[in-house]
């Protein structure tokens, strides 16, 4: 058999955007700014400026509210900040339950961009345990997609070859890092055609 050609063990997937609503991106920053009525532009710059630390587990969510929101008075406090910022959460039902299906028969990973104490909620809060073996989230391996790097790190801890699996994102910078490395890989845009994807690689819950 060819390497081209090898059976897929492993599924590996995006988090935010895929299995659940995003944690705290573009829109989820925008509701908690009109919110709180906290300046846009403000935040939005001292964000850019904290994110790569806060993603990759160098600073706690405190440390990132303190850079970004708490730096001044507030007539709001720090816990109801938290809150609504953990509130944003939902789960996208249909493919959470279609991986839940195919967890019984793939080895499952998570390849996923988030902060420590957002990541841990999500995951308890969404019984995603019951789904994936591993996490490779950014806020534990100290990397960010589209870094090559975290895809090899994923296939190192899980001994498959790049072959053996299917990297599902629903961002195409993020599937080109996945491609580079010799994953197979798909750009979600439905269920439905990520079940068709899925099924011309052989893959079927």
């Amino acid at each position: 058999m060819t390497q081209a050609m090898k059976e897929i063990r492993v599924l590996c997937w995006d988090v935010g955007g895929v299995l659940l609503s995003n944690a705290w991106d573009h829109q989820e920053r925008q509701r908690a700014v009109e919110q709180f009525g906290v300046d846009k532009q403000d935040f939005e710059t001292r964000h850019k400026q904290a994110v790569p630390d806060f993603e990759t587990g160098k600073i706690t969510l405190d440390e990132y509210l303190q850079r970004t929101v708490f730096y001044q008075q507030r007539t709001f406090s720090r816990d109801e900040f938290k809150s609504y910022m953990m509130s944003q959460s939902k789960p996208k039902a249909d493919v959470l339950e279609f991986a839940r299906a195919l967890s019984s028969r793939y080895i499952m990973s998570t390849i996923n961009n988030e902060s420590r104490e957002l990541n841990e909620y999500r995951i308890r809060t969404f019984d995603l345990t019951r789904i994936f073996d591993l996490f490779v989230s950014s806020c534990y391996v100290g990397l960010r997609k589209p870094d090559e790097r975290i895809y090899r790190l994923a296939l190192d801890l899980i001994q498959k070859t790049p072959e053996e699996a299917c990297f599902i994102d629903d961002r195409p910078e993020n599937i080109e890092g996945a491609r580079k490395v010799g994953m197979r890989s798909i750009l979600l845009q439905s269920l439905g055609q990520l079940k068709n994807d899925l099924r011309s690689m052989g893959v079927e819950a």
